[in-house]
């Protein structure tokens, strides 16, 4: 090797000697007024500077540049980042050139990443290695010819974007390998702020998707979202005086002194908040990318096969040129377009504040998501519900939880936007709330969620799966207070649950749930079964069966949404076995609302059916009585009518073919006049998607099928037939029971907790019907998205059925029901 191409023989050599620069970069690491993006851009061109004199010190001839590739490319240097170069050529170049370079770059004790290459033998490399061509589209120029830089630029760009189709369904499974490996920046005690799911790779990823020009992130929040994880980063390299990303546990109290944050659990609320921003924006990005590829592969197809182009223009975020856009109804204001729920064109969100809640539970009830622009207009329009929230609203929160995992991406998207907070302003104190316990998977709020989400699994074992998932929902809200976080919950709990609109039980139930959430565990793990005092604490407790059955269920979804280590089969024996205990204790009398009087409405009604051997109804439509809306939001339906076979099911048929959706619903015998038993239903119903029939077909309709010129059962099999298949979520099983003997003197008790869906009841009066037994009382309830129903019904001559005929019909309503 001739002097020429020799390493300076002093590395203190000249300006642009190692040591030199060791020494400015360190006085820049140092400086207490450079911090953050400043430091790193002003890092970046300490290094541009150097680097410029190396190659001028080099002698480099014409046709060379140097290139900053990859995160230094951005203009950015993290105190102890890799210096990615390459040294480009458009010839044949001195072999001692590159080390030249690279030997002051080594002894000045940077990391250094480089290569040396022609403008093809890059592109061939990019073309073959997907992290060398992302590295490339960060391609700027340091020193040399700039134009040889510029024709990089441009035929890297050129080439992404021809490639896009297949380069970024690559790149997206290489995100899901990372998020596998490393986890979810969100939720991770000790994160790595690089790879996990929501760390600075996916910056890089949406940045690639950008220049492809075929989607692009949402802006908001994502450009301070990266600057706060390069932010902790940053001061993580000088804490720990090495290039690690991840996060430990011993060195979070440094990184967050540095930084001025008050402690390490602030820290970690600060990078789970822009970890969520990222990934929340990344699956906007990756669901626009998705339509697009696949619009252009449903185009390509089409072409070939018909050949004519696309025309129109799509709606939404991520649209693309195709024909007569799909829209199918979810629910009122609410359509299914491309895979997510959207508005309806006729949506008025500034006059619907339970809008949010409908097209969430819509969206997750189906198993879709909701589109980023729905999310960002509902934000922007919609006025906070009214106090107490109407009862739609609580019933659609429910339906939303009912929907289990489902839920997870509805309720970050709404979560995203700051709609839960709004909704729940006790949320803000959990939100991102780390949990520093190795058993815990999630943070607070995320904890929250999952339990509610075990607890959708687990709404067929209780009687108030409306008070299951809210208190799934709501146990641990105490956490965001000092204090025993089951006693803090307790109180926040009757505040949320006064302001959802629940009654007295009811909040008192919640109350019960939440104070108690941890007592079966507890009791059943650290007191002696055997002992009666035992089982005494937990009746005292619970009270009734009702809570007993729901604190279970709750036990059971708070471990297992925790971690494996919280829930074990020994565990999970020891609490069925006090429960089994404590139920023995508690039994009693099935938990069924009473009967009330008729009033003198449903009184008349009964006189005029009984006089004339025929129906007689009236209809009353409800009114929204909050001051935002004024539509109507369902009907009262009372109808008397003489005992017939099949009453029940014909009915509640012709209410499902007008697309009303029965929310509630009681069926008693009267004898107004002494002349005959008349059945007295009252319904409460709502419209399916918020258009309610007209009195006059709905009367007629009634008549027809209770005369039997309207086939219902015919009619609702057609419709059925042509409507089309939704993918919808998957639901636990009905369940249909027989109450203990004890329930009723006079009448053998069925109840079916089932998911709720059209004809749902006139599935179960058919099967009722077909069994040949007579219903003298029902009491139907919607709870959400569940129904749970419960039939006096009695053999045709007045008595409770035996046993074995009990269980025959309760096998029949479940084989209708599938």
């Amino acid at each position: 090797m001739t002097s020429e191409a020799s390493p300076p023989s002093s590395p203190a050599a000249g300006p642009d000697g190692p040591v030199a620069y060791a020494d400015a970069r360190a006085r820049l690491l140092a400086d207490p007024d450079a911090s953050g993006s400043r430091r790193r851009t002003a890092l970046a061109g300490l290094t541009d500077r150097w680097l410029t004199g190396l190659l001028a010190g080099a002698g480099a001839p014409p046709g060379v540049a140097l290139v900053a590739v990859g995160g230094y490319g951005r203009g950015e240097l993290s105190p102890r980042s890799d210096l990615d170069i390459l040294l480009l050529h458009d010839g044949p170049v001195d072999s001692a050139l590159p080390e030249r370079i690279w030997y002051p770059v080594w002894d000045s004790g940077a990391a250094l990443d480089h290569s040396v290459r022609t403008l093809a033998e890059a592109r061939t490399v990019a073309a073959e290695d997907l992290k060398a061509q992302l590295g490339l589209l960060d391609a700027r120029h340091i020193a040399g010819d700039a134009a040889l830089t510029a024709s990089l630029r441009s035929a890297v760009l050129s080439d992404w974007r021809a490639t896009a189709s297949t380069r970024l369904p690559e790149l997206q499974e290489l995100g899901a390998e990372r998020a596998e490996r490393h986890g979810e920046l969100s939720f991770l005690l000790e994160p790595d702020l690089k790879e996990a799911r929501g760390g600075l790779r996916d910056i890089v990823a949406l940045n690639a998707i950008a220049a492809s020009w075929l989607a692009d992130a949402p802006r908001d929040g994502l450009e301070a979202a990266a600057r706060r994880l390069s932010d902790v980063r940053d001061a993580l390299h000088l804490t720990t005086g090495r290039a690690t990303e991840r996060l430990s546990l011993q060195d979070q109290d440094q990184v967050a002194a540095t930084l001025g944050v008050l402690d390490a659990d602030t820290l970690l609320r600060q990078v789970y908040e822009a970890a969520r921003t990222i990934t929340y924006a990344g699956d906007v990005t990756w669901r626009a990318v998705d339509r697009v590829l696949a619009a252009r592969s449903s185009r390509g197809r089409r072409s070939s096969r018909l050949s004519f182009p696309f025309t129109g223009t799509g709606r939404g975020s991520g649209a693309v040129a195709r024909g007569a856009v799909d829209r199918r109804p979810l629910a009122e204001g609410v359509v299914e377009q491309d895979g997510e729920a959207v508005l309806a064109q006729g949506a008025r969100p500034a006059t619907d504040p339970v809008l949010p809640l409908r097209a969430a539970a819509a969206a997750a009830q189906a198993g879709l998501t909701i589109s980023y622009a729905t999310v960002r207009r509902l934000a922007a329009e919609t006025k906070p519900l009214p106090v107490p929230w109407p009862d739609e609203a609580r019933e659609q929160l429910v339906t939303l939880l009912g929907a289990g995992e489902a839920c997870i991406p509805v309720w970050e998207a709404l979560e995203a936007e700051g709609l839960i907070t709004r909704l729940l302003p006790d949320w803000e104190r959990v939100r991102c709330r780390p949990q520093r316990n190795a058993v815990h998977r999630w943070t607070v709020d995320r904890h929250l969620v999952e339990t509610a989400v075990k607890a959708a699994a687990m709404t067929r074992r209780v009687a108030r799966p409306d008070l299951l998932l809210v208190a799934a929902l709501l146990h641990d809200l105490g956490k965001g207070w000092p204090g025993d976080h089951s006693e803090a919950g307790e109180v926040i709990v009757r505040d949320v649950a006064v302001r959802m609109g629940f009654d007295t039980a009811d909040t008192e139930t919640l109350a019960v749930l939440v104070r108690h959430h941890l007592t079966l565990v507890d009791t059943a793990t650290r007191r002696d079964p055997d002992d009666p005092a035992t089982v005494d604490l937990i009746t005292k407790v619970v009270g009734t069966l009702p809570h007993l059955e729901l604190l279970h269920a709750l036990t059971e979804a708070d471990a297992t949404a925790t971690g494996p280590a919280a829930w074990s089969s020994w565990r999970a024996s020891l609490v069925d076995d006090l429960v089994g205990r404590a139920a023995a204790q508690l039994a009693g009398g099935y938990p069924f609302p009473a009967d009330v009087e008729p009033t003198a409405e449903e009184e008349r009604l009964a006189v005029e059916a009984a006089r004339t051997g025929g129906p007689a109804l009236s209809l009353h439509a409800q009114s929204n009585q909050d001051s935002f809306a004024t539509e109507p939001m369902g009907v009262d339906l009372v109808l008397a009518i003489p005992d017939r076979p099949g009453l029940l099911g014909t009915v509640a048929g012709v209410l499902a073919l007008h697309r009303l959706t029965v929310r509630a619903a009681s069926l008693r015998e009267l004898d107004p006049i002494g002349i005959g038993a008349v059945l007295l239903i009252s319904w409460t119903v709502t419209a399916e998607y918020g258009e309610l029939p007209e009195a006059a077909r709905l009367r007629a309709d009634l008549r027809r099928a209770l005369e039997g010129s309207l086939d219902v059962a015919r009619k609702l099999a057609e419709r059925d037939a042509a409507a089309p298949r939704r993918r919808g979520i998957s639901t636990p099983p009905p369940v249909v029971s027989v109450a203990p003997g004890a329930a009723s003197a006079t009448a053998t008790v069925l109840e079916v907790r089932a998911h709720d869906a059209p004809g749902l009841l006139h599935r179960i009066g058919r099967a009722l019907d077909d069994a040949g037994v007579r219903v003298r009382t029902a009491h139907i309830s919607t709870l959400g998205a569940d129904a749970v129903d419960a039939f006096y019904v009695t053999d045709p001559a007045g008595r409770p059925l035996s046993a074995q005929r009990a269980a025959e019909v309760a096998a029949r309503i479940q084989a209708a029901l599938g």
